[in-house]
């Protein structure tokens, strides 16, 4: 493992997605980085070609079920089928696994070794672990997930839908992580707005993401509510990781309070909390799978 070395090696192809469907693919997936990450407390495993690492289906329940991991591969390739249908083919410097472990939903796909595989594998402690030492990690996760979330987004928008079950966010953050994070930001006097008010416009370019502590947010594609933020809950998290537009214009329903957090916020933020970072994992994760959903059912 000391002779690997990833800085060379490509952003992995993508499970990420562009910004628009018209656009080309690109990722902020950085393998460097994932194997830092994955070297600071994984720990290696092989699987000879043939052997099943997980099944689609598979529970995983909370943030690492008991024996759940989340991998790097470091030599061979991995396949991820679904029904004994291909979806994609897992190479070294990529991560795989991680969706089931930070979202709570069961195993969405088999993975496969189809030659014979080394991998670094991380449970929940170790996961933990690694994060408080390099949060640059969430930020790139996040990324990933943004990703995808912009290219579903942007399918959602085209498909003109009238209107939707909208998803409801609430205590992402939990009253402690919510003081903590006060703390950190060093208790600043959370902005207020009337309901009605535009807080940010689909299209316009931010740097920092909201976390509300009063209220109710609409959250809106093209005039299409299709999530709900109440305290505790966070929006505006892919401004942390690029400075595109933002995908969706967010609304004081009810008269509503929230504080601003920065990328220098989110690290520090994450280094000594940690599971700050899963939270907001977590709640990325939750838009990512709700909004494919949305269109999966505007495609039926």
């Amino acid at each position: 493992m000391e002779n690997l070395d990833f800085s060379g090696k490509p952003a992995a192809p993508a499970r990420t997605s562009p910004a628009s469907p018209n656009s080309e693919p690109t990722s902020l997936y950085e393998p460097k980085l994932a194997l830092e990450f994955f070297r600071l407390a994984g720990t290696q495993e092989q699987f000879p070609a043939g052997k099943q690492i997980f099944v689609e289906n598979e529970k995983v329940t909370g943030f690492f079920s008991k024996g759940a991991h989340i991998y790097l591969l470091l030599e061979g390739d991995v396949t991820l089928t679904l029904k004994g249908k291909p979806l994609e083919l897992v190479l070294p410097g990529e991560i795989f696994g991680e969706m089931a472990a930070i979202a709570d939903i069961p195993r969405s796909a088999t993975a496969t070794a189809r030659k014979n595989c080394r991998v670094l594998a991380l449970d929940e402690k170790r996961f933990l672990s690694s994060l408080q030492r390099m949060p640059e990690f969430a930020l790139m996760l996040m990324s990933v997930m943004a990703q995808r979330l912009r290219r579903s987004v942007a399918k959602l928008a085209e498909a003109k839908v009238g209107s939707v079950a909208a998803l409801t966010h609430k205590a992402t953050l939990d009253k402690k992580m919510l003081a903590d994070l006060q703390r950190e930001l060093g208790n600043p006097t959370p902005t207020t707005a009337p309901a009605g008010t535009n807080v940010v416009t689909q299209g316009a370019v931010g740097a920092c993401m909201f976390v509300v502590t009063g209220g109710r947010i609409a959250i809106s594609i093209d005039g299409v509510v299709i999530e709900y933020v109440e305290p505790g809950g966070a929006f505006g998290e892919m401004a942390l990781v690029d400075r595109s537009g933002r995908s969706a214009t967010a609304t004081a329903e009810t008269e509503s309070a929230w504080v601003l957090v920065s990328r220098q916020d989110f690290l520090a933020m994450v280094k000594s909390k940690p599971a700050f970072g899963i939270a907001l994992l977590r709640s990325m994760s939750a838009r990512v799978l709700h909004v494919g959903s949305l269109l999966r059912g505007a495609a039926a």
